[in-house]
């Protein structure tokens, strides 16, 4: 069976205090990130901190951005290609206290 040309996707995450590759695009896709959310479920606030890691090189998206009790925040305010290799990754300031919900759409990559 060949392969889709295009899926969309959701990832849920629980974030911890250490760095998490939280998705990678699978080989031949690029990924268009559409939406990226974190909540704070816990008692008191948190900071959120994501980038994206491309050949070691790492490049913040947001760092230590406080996100109060029972509120979230939006990491993107657009959207985000990743390319194979990509990879993007989330931290956060307390365990079980905050919850990613990442929608991204994977696209097959095929030759000219």
């Amino acid at each position: 069976m060949p392969a889709a040309l295009n899926n969309f996707k959701t990832t849920l995450e629980d974030l911890t205090t250490t760095t998490a590759n939280v998705y990678t695009p699978p080989v031949g896709y690029s990924t268009v990130v559409l939406m990226a959310q974190v909540s704070n479920t816990g008692n008191s606030t948190v900071q959120i901190s994501a980038g994206v890691n491309r050949s070691n090189n790492y490049t913040s998206l947001i760092n230590l951005a406080s996100v109060p009790v029972n509120d979230a925040i939006t990491v993107l305010t657009g959207r985000l290609i990743l390319n194979f290799g990509d990879t993007l990754q989330f931290a956060s300031s307390a365990n079980n206290s905050s919850q990613l919900v990442l929608s991204y759409l994977e696209t097959l990559v095929t030759g000219s």
